[in-house]
């Protein structure tokens, strides 16, 4: 089922209120079938559906997800499996980040017994338990340039072996990575091998974050809403269309990961049928007065350096340091932006701790 079909449907009998859509039936469907699922009916989103359509039933080795975190690249991936004639074999996933330089080989490619002090047997690493099926790698720039060497070996010549190991071992998997981080500027900072970029970055696809595609909020909050509706034993009908519009109108720093959370913390925290603006949190809120409140000139006056400093670090600090995204708030182009930010000093990684 496709599904950007789902569609959401405001109440016409009260225009403060807006009903979740009485599609329980197609939810209920959707969620059986995929617990992880990417909801969206916007034209970004249907292209990207479309598109993810096409990969699955494609033969294309490697697939490379790009996006900001919380976009739902796992849930894509997920997609592009099940969808594909190697949804009857296994899908297995690791987040590179999450794991020691020293386990992630033996993970990825398995080890033999005695290969180290606590290999006290054989173990099969993903690549032989994913055989048939999709291997589905998360945070790739997060992996060692060692590994990295290693996992480019297994691409190209379809053959790894366990650490400790000294048999070749065959690979037939369709390999899906995913990374929040600009893996071409990696490549420039020598942090990921070009080989290895090329190799990966066969098929891209681009996973927009929320605050690009608004349009796509009511239909998430319905479908959350539903399912924590099941989840918490809850009766949450609607959301309150001020509440909405504040939703609309902030940045989503944890895109479609974020409002889940707060849907979800809602239903746990919170007994009315109605989701109120009383119930968001604050940062939510918050940026309704942000958004609004008035230009004001300071009574000892401001250059218009300052004001120009101020409104870079601003967007620095709303996109998390990501200079793609500032440049955009700031209506100007990548390179304009780098080299403003020279000029006063400012470093991107500077505004990257201040996102939690």
């Amino acid at each position: 089922m496709n599904v950007s079909s789902l569609n959401y449907k405001s109440s016409a009998a009260e225009d403060t209120l807006n009903v979740v859509s009485k599609s329980q039936d197609i939810v209920q469907q959707i969620t059986k079938s995929c617990e992880e699922i990417v909801v969206g009916n916007t034209t970004l989103m249907k292209e990207l559906l479309d598109n993810v359509e096409k990969v699955a039933h494609s033969h294309a080795p490697t697939v490379l997800l790009q996006g900001e975190s919380g976009t739902g690249k796992n849930s894509i991936a997920r997609i592009i499996h099940q969808k594909s004639q190697r949804a009857s074999h296994p899908f297995m996933e690791i987040n590179c980040a999450s794991l020691p330089e020293t386990l992630i080989e033996s993970e990825l490619f398995g080890h033999e017994r005695g290969a180290f002090t606590d290999a006290k047997q054989m173990k099969k690493g993903l690549f032989e338990m994913a055989e048939g099926g999709t291997l589905f790698l998360d945070e790739i720039a997060e992996m060692t340039l060692a590994t990295q060497a290693k996992l480019l070996q297994a691409i190209e010549g379809k053959i790894f072996r366990r650490v400790g190991g000294t048999e070749n071992l065959k690979t037939n998997v369709r390999l899906i990575t995913a990374t929040s981080v600009d893996l071409k500027k990696a490549v420039q900072e020598k942090k990921f091998r070009e080989d290895l970029y090329y190799r990966l970055q066969l098929i891209t696809l681009l996973v927009p974050p929320l605050r690009e595609r608004i349009e796509d909020i009511p239909l998430l909050v319905n479908y959350f809403i539903h399912k924590f509706n099941e989840s918490y034993k809850k009766q949450i009908s609607g959301i309150r269309r001020e509440a909405e519009d504040l939703m609309r109108r902030y940045n989503w720093p944890g895109n479609v990961r974020e409002l889940k959370n707060v849907i979800e913390r809602i239903a746990i925290l919170e007994n009315q049928t109605l989701i109120e603006p009383a119930h968001l949190p604050e940062e939510i809120v918050m940026s309704e007065y942000e958004s609004t409140a008035p230009f004001s000139i300071p009574s000892g006056g401001v250059t218009i350096e300052e004001m120009e400093r101020c409104y870079i670090r601003e967007a620095l600090r709303k996109s998390r340091g990501n200079q793609c995204q500032a440049a955009r708030l700031l209506g100007m182009t990548r390179h304009t932006l780098r080299y403003r930010m020279e000029k006063f000093g400012m470093v991107s990684e500077n505004f990257e701790s201040h996102s939690n």
